[in-house]
């Protein structure tokens, strides 16, 4: 869905990073402990587990409190008509919640573009939001990669403009989310178009796929997760979208995010992952937000160089 972008050098890295954690601060929503839904709480495996809760870093246990980073982003992330917290990450937070003991209090941090600063900078133990691991990432913070993602194009329903592939996106005007692996994408095939990709950047995902609908954007190039999701299940005003199915593009984890001085807290969410897809938890919550086929069934991390490039 999303992924790291290469800061600028030297001074002008400093100031850019400094710029982006005062506004992302600013754009925060407020933490929310994050309870199981009957649904979760019923799942397999989704009890206290004393083996686990003693791997936790020693800060964390005393306060039996973690802060964790996150994005909206359906269906990984999002909120429902009421407000409240829900989707992939949400049920997993909850449910890992529960096996460690620990409350998780989850945030907002109001758009992609302030996952990565949101560890960088100390402020949160981790991230659970749907980012696409690359080695560029991994050279910054730990990736956990707990689900599979690709990569495809959305049009309005109907695709009237016919798109097909990312050449066709030449001269066509696109919405993509602030510095992500989509807009680095886009960015690489409007240089080799002959009439460039009229780029739209974009800070929210939600703001991104309404611009697609009410015709500000001819398409977007995002995740596949979110746009099977979104095509499935239409929000928003203005006319629905569609995702492209034949269109699969860098094919690759989405992770969670740690620091990288900090190896017990994320072998220790490495290790619950696990607990949870073995009991058959994990896979639960991920067909009920309708991506099973997204699944994973070994929990690893900082992986991307495994994966296939596009």
């Amino acid at each position: 869905m999303r992924s790291f972008k290469k800061s600028l050098k030297g001074g002008l890295a400093g100031i850019a990073f400094a710029l982006l954690s005062t506004s992302a601060h600013a754009a925060e929503g407020t933490a929310i402990k994050m309870v199981p839904d009957a649904d979760v709480a019923k799942l397999p495996g989704i009890a206290f587990n004393q083996t686990l809760s003693d791997r936790l870093p020693a800060a964390i246990k005393d306060k039996k409190a973690i802060k964790v980073a996150t994005d909206l982003t359906p269906p990984i992330s999002f909120q429902d008509e009421g407000g409240k917290l829900i989707g992939i990450d949400a049920d997993i937070a909850a449910a890992l919640g529960v096996i460690l003991g620990i409350d998780v209090q989850m945030t907002n941090v109001g758009a992609g573009a302030a996952i990565v600063p949101a560890v960088l900078s100390k402020r949160f133990d981790m991230t659970i939001s749907g980012i696409n691991d690359d080695v560029e990432l991994e050279k910054q913070v730990d990736v956990i990669d707990y689900m599979f993602d690709a990569t495809t194009i959305m049009t309005i329903k109907g695709n009237p403009l016919g798109i097909k592939s990312m050449e066709d996106l030449c001269g066509k005007k696109v919405a993509v989310p602030v510095g992500t692996f989509q807009a680095r994408l886009v960015e690489a095939a409007s240089a080799k178009c002959s009439t460039p990709v009229n780029i739209m950047s974009i800070p929210k995902m939600p703001d991104v796929l309404q611009a697609v609908r009410t015709g500000r954007a001819d398409a977007t190039v995002n995740g596949y997760a979110t746009s099977v999701y979104t095509t499935a299940n239409q929000t928003g005003k203005g006319v629905g979208l569609q995702a492209l199915p034949d269109v699969r593009l860098a094919v690759g984890y989405l992770g969670m995010l740690t620091s990288k001085d900090n190896p017990d807290l994320r072998d220790t969410f490495i290790a619950s992952l696990q607990h949870m897809v073995d009991s058959g938890a994990y896979k639960a919550i991920m067909e009920k937000w309708g991506l099973g086929p997204l699944a994973v069934t070994t929990v690893k991390f900082n992986d991307a160089a495994s994966m296939p490039v596009n």
